[in-house]
């Protein structure tokens, strides 16, 4: 017996795009991510769910970045990403999507309609994946714990910028705001 109705489900990716994925990532590779998070939208999709592509995006002069001083404060390229660093990988490009939410913070929720994405099409349940498990994946579970959904974390479809970091979110954090499952865990249950 499945533990949510793939009808009132989303997954929700996390800036799986060539700007992050690019980057150093441990304990899963950025492929293994991509990959785990595309077979769960494919199934999730032939059950009647919801597939949400979050990415982060800042216009040109990043007025629109937070800037606040901060003791490791996030650096971009000079006159804005380029187009190729927005790019999502062909087996994200490849899924159907059912929208796409541009965010300009660590949490998907933060200023951006995913809420209303959510709300809108029934959704109770969110299941969780992308680059990186501390940062935006984590911030946007907390926020979709706020949210009064029911919270399931893809361990091996998130991963970050070093494996403590990603077992530290994975073991004493997102426990006490979700569900932590593996990717064949969450397809046997849909």
């Amino acid at each position: 017996m499945s533990l949510y109705d793939p009808k009132t489900t989303a997954l929700i990716s996390i800036d799986l795009q060539a700007f992050i994925t690019s980057r150093p990532v441990a304990p899963h590779s950025a492929q293994q991510v991509i990959e785990n998070t595309a077979a769960i939208a494919r199934q999730l999709k032939s059950q009647g769910g919801t597939v949400i592509l979050v990415t982060v995006g800042f216009s040109a002069d990043y007025a629109d970045a937070v800037n606040h001083p901060a003791d490791e404060p996030a650096s971009f390229p000079k006159g804005g990403l380029p187009a190729t660093a927005l790019e999502a990988p062909p087996e994200i490009v490849a899924l159907t999507v059912d929208a796409h939410v541009v965010k300009r913070q660590w949490s998907a929720f933060y200023g951006t309609d995913l809420d209303l994405q959510l709300r809108r099409r029934g959704i109770k349940t969110v299941i969780l994946a992308g680059i990186a498990t501390n940062f935006g994946v984590e911030s946007t579970i907390r926020d979709a714990y706020a949210h009064s959904y029911a919270v399931i974390a893809a361990e091996d479809a998130m991963t970050s910028f070093t494996a403590e970091m990603h077992g530290f979110s994975c073991e004493k954090i997102l426990p006490r705001l979700s569900r932590v499952r593996m990717t064949a865990d969450i397809l046997a249950n849909l």
